[in-house]
């Protein structure tokens, strides 16, 4: 697991000259603040440097780095850390598949076409259902069932996407290269696991 920034995307081009759409992350290190072994071991980790932290993190953080870290997260892991240890880009290498967690895109208010890919209604002058979901029950049970397909929020929601592979690793710029998208805008945080 490791904790980054989307930078953006980009091309690379394999040894036959096919171009391959790529995700650049960069993953700082990451800096191991916690363990605890037990039936499940679990590791705490702080990443992404500020100028200023709240009292809680800084609390986390006192006696065991200097630097104002304000990412904390806690993973399960089977790897045995030490608190002081760094998580790097050392541990992927090209060809590694991994699944990246993150926010995405937030789109605002939609309607059912563009949140749930309903069809259109006639197009005619007697229509009056151009762009409507259409009925939303029957007259049994006398209500709206849970779960009912209808405009609303759509986006900047927690998203995994699996099975995505490392198509390169830049180690002196902590720059990974994932093929295919990964969720979020640029400059939002990732989490991925191997």
């Amino acid at each position: 697991m490791l904790i980054g920034k989307k930078v953006g995307m980009t091309r690379i081009f394999d040894q036959d000259g096919k171009a391959i759409a790529v995700s650049v992350v960069e993953a700082w290190p990451n800096l191991v603040i916690g363990f605890t072994e037990g039936e499940v071991n679990r590791v705490k980790v702080a990443a992404v440097k500020t100028k200023k932290l709240n009292k809680p993190d800084s609390g986390q953080l006192k006696g065991k780095t200097e630097d104002k870290l304000k990412v904390i997260k806690e993973f399960k892991t089977e790897t045995k850390y030490k608190i002081g240890d760094q998580i790097t880009v050392d541990n992927f290498k090209a060809g590694d598949k991994i699944d990246v967690v993150g926010t995405s895109k937030g789109k605002g208010y939609a309607g059912v076409i563009k949140r749930h890919h309903f069809s259109r209604g006639p197009e005619s002058h007697g229509s009056d259902h151009h762009r409507k979901p259409g009925s939303i029950g029957s007259m049994f049970p006398q209500h709206v069932l849970k779960g009912q397909k209808m405009p609303g929020h759509l986006g900047h929601t927690r998203i995994t996407v699996q099975n995505l592979r490392v198509e390169g690793v830049d180690k002196s710029e902590n720059i990974l290269l994932i093929s295919g998208a990964v969720p979020g805008l640029r400059g939002s945080l990732l989490t991925i696991y191997k």
